[in-house]
């Protein structure tokens, strides 16, 4: 593969309109500063000090964020609470210039938030992540939301390049892609099969039809444990990828990316099985939000009309580059993507 046709799909990214559709979670992190530390004096137990805040877009946020750090333009769909920290996601991504108009607001939601602690270190060294706070929607999406929702993607996705499905919630139905949302995202896609349209889902890969899908080895192997069918007994991930690969593939009909950590991605298109190793990293490493940066990568380079294996390369070089920035969940720049191709 010819790093100047790689810098070539990356020039392109800056004339791609992507839709990111799914649960847009604030991260919220706080730290905490233990030479400040005070004993409460109602319960006596240790009162931790704040000497600084700072927030972002997580989730299908992070998507986002690395897509806009690429130079791609982006709409969201999504529902928030009418809340603070539903202020503060909206800020942040109208800071980055996202469009929200299809990004909604419902009174009986929360908005879904990760609050994480983070204790400085006594001698400047990397600060230490405490037990995080989860804020998510334990109740169905309402009927009308659903509809809500559905209606600004038939609005929206005429109009785009490509549509990444950002499946965070756990909880069936809870979060934003429900099985009515995830119906409409099927029938979408038969409407406009030109378009790449990917999916990223913690628990429920495998009920997506239609769509290209991104899973990591884990969420692959539990597709195949959900239907019965016995999961391969090699030690080695890629062997096991190339198993589950084929059958997700068969399954869905549609190209599966599935990432390996620091092995890579193991691209599947029916026959053509395609593996890309990972770059090398050296140092200390965060592999928070890496498959998200990976998602957007890919998903951008396949709107430039990429082939499958150059797509994966280049979401390899996005988490290479995400995964060096410790403390934070990361983002790779489009200036750091092509001087990433210029080491590799």
């Amino acid at each position: 593969m010819d790093n100047t046709d790689l810098l070539k799909i990356l020039d392109k990214f800056p004339s791609l309109h992507l839709l990111v559709v799914g649960d847009f979670f604030l991260d919220n992190y706080l730290l905490i500063d233990p030479a400040l530390s005070e004993a409460s004096l109602e319960t006596g137990l240790e009162a931790y000090q704040i000497v600084e805040i700072r927030h972002s877009p997580g989730a299908a946020g992070t998507v986002t964020a690395n897509l806009r750090a690429m130079g791609v333009q982006v709409s969201a769909v999504g529902v928030t609470g009418r809340d603070g920290a539903g202020f503060d996601l909206r800020q942040d991504l109208q800071t980055m210039g996202v469009n929200l108009a299809g990004l909604l607001e419902a009174d009986d939601r929360f908005t879904p938030t990760y609050t994480k602690p983070m204790r400085l270190s006594a001698n400047g060294g990397p600060a230490q992540e405490l037990n995080r706070l989860d804020v998510k929607n334990r109740r169905p999406l309402t009927a009308d939301v659903e509809a809500a929702v559905v209606a600004q993607l038939e609005q929206l996705l005429p109009a785009v390049d490509g549509v990444i499905i950002a499946d965070q919630v756990q909880e069936r139905n809870c979060g934003v892609i429900t099985d009515a949302v995830r119906q409409a995202l099927t029938e979408l896609a038969g409407q406009y099969p030109q378009k790449p349209i990917i999916a990223d889902s913690r628990t429920r890969i495998g009920e997506f039809a239609g769509v290209m899908i991104k899973p990591n080895i884990h969420e692959a192997e539990s597709v195949l444990e959900s239907v019965g069918q016995e999961k391969s007994s090699a030690s080695d991930p890629l062997m096991k990828a190339r198993l589950y690969g084929q059958t997700l593939f068969e399954k869905n009909q549609r190209p599966v990316f599935i990432t390996l950590g620091e092995q890579g991605i193991l691209a599947v298109d029916g026959d053509t099985l395609t593996h890309l190793p990972a770059p090398p990293v050296t140092g200390p490493i965060d592999i928070v939000g890496a498959g998200d940066s990976v998602l957007a990568g890919l998903t951008a380079a396949l709107c430039t009309g990429a082939a499958n294996k150059e797509a994966a390369q280049i979401g390899n070089l996005a988490a290479s580059i995400t995964i060096q920035q410790l403390g934070t969940t990361g983002t790779a720049s489009l200036a750091q993507l092509r001087g990433a191709l210029g080491k590799n």
